[in-house]
């Protein structure tokens, strides 16, 4: 279970100390831990994930030194942190690329260093390192093509016009298996229209390529929208709503974005992935707590990276739709009520039950 935006705030504030990464590492011979996450576009990381992550680090180790970093989308940027890290004497490195195909040299650095690293989140290619936490992204993508499979169904609308895919970024390789897991439920059931890779998983970019799409196949023959995350996925409905549809498409999602949660109440969105942060990033610091102790915790799975097999943690997302909202989203904590239930918004959370 995830924590609500207020209390994902508390705990940020909490912890401000460790923000900034100029303390000295090592002080007294504390351990240190460094976290470093790729970009803030996206609002899972700074609201849940470095808070979540930071408070069960400090809850197991309260006299461990905690660094934090955000790359804001730039690999250089992001190196140049990594490397500041490891002067500081870091002990363990938590690492979520920017650029997950071009990060083997940082991670090279720390094994010279002997200090151990776990992907967070995007699995590291080209080099072996000790652990790798995220969630099955196969399935991911999976479940969105199955919503969206679904839902066309439902509206009469399957194999009566095309479905453009947005993607996520190239240079995350979880792009890949969303993209993969949603190929092999939708290829031969659809007809794909148009197909974009999301540079920076940009949803002004994602907004351009969907007028791309509707300016190519003809508002008319759009029937849905496989999109990979939330914030694209609302790029994608800006794009549609100023093509003037009359009713906008199935579209999916992921992160379970509050934006995008209000958007399924109220239909503009049909789905979205609902990730447990909390638990990817608990067990995250729980490892970096364990590694900074010289202990090295059996993972109940391996990912084969292309160079190596690393242990893994990998967890079970959820496809959340207006009528699960109240069971999960709810029920969980990740956003209380009346963080969703406002405006017009009021409406359809009676309609479901949410108060």
């Amino acid at each position: 279970m995830a924590l609500t935006a207020a209390a994902a705030l508390t705990a940020t504030l909490g912890l401000s100390a460790c923000d900034s990464g100029d303390t000295p590492a090592g002080t007294g011979g504390k351990k240190t831990i460094a976290l470093f996450l790729p970009e803030s576009k996206t609002t899972r990381y700074e609201a849940f994930d470095r808070p979540l992550f930071e408070a069960r680090a400090k809850a197991l180790c309260a006299d461990c030194e905690l660094l934090y970093f955000n790359a804001d989308q730039d690999a250089a940027k992001q190196q140049q942190q990594v490397e500041a890290a490891l002067t500081q004497g870091a002990d363990v490195l938590v690492l979520d690329a920017v650029d997950a195909a071009a990060v083997a040299p940082l991670v090279n650095q720390a094994k010279q260093k002997k200090v151990p690293v776990i992907a967070y989140d995007r699995l590291i290619s080209g080099i072996d390192y000790a652990y790798y936490v995220s969630f099955n992204n196969v399935r991911v993508g999976e479940m969105q093509g199955q919503a969206l499979l679904d839902a066309l169904t439902a509206r009469g609308s399957l194999g009566k016009g095309q479905v453009v895919f947005i993607n996520g970024s190239p240079t995350d390789p979880s792009s890949a298996d969303y993209k993969k897991g949603a190929h092999s439920v939708l290829d031969g059931k659809v007809t794909i229209g148009r197909e974009f890779d999301t540079p920076d998983w940009s949803p002004d970019k994602a907004q351009q390529q969907m007028e791309q799409a509707i300016t190519a196949l003809g508002r008319d023959n759009v029937v849905g929208v496989l999109s990979a995350n939330d914030g694209m996925a609302g790029g994608a409905i800006a794009a549609m709503k100023r093509a003037g549809f009359a009713a906008l498409p199935p579209i999916t999602g992921q992160d379970a974005e509050l934006a995008a949660v209000q958007r399924i109440l109220t239909g503009e969105q049909y789905m979205t992935i609902y990730l447990d942060i909390r638990a990817e990033a608990e067990k995250s610091a729980a490892l970096a707590v364990a590694l900074a102790k010289g202990e090295t915790p059996a993972a109940p799975a391996t990912v084969d990276n292309g160079t190596a097999k690393i242990p893994a943690f990998l967890l079970d997302p959820i496809a959340v739709t207006a009528d699960r909202i109240k069971d999960t989203i709810v029920k969980d904590g990740f956003y209380r009520a009346a963080d969703i239930c406002t405006g017009e918004v009021v409406a359809a959370c009676t309609k479901q039950g949410i108060s």
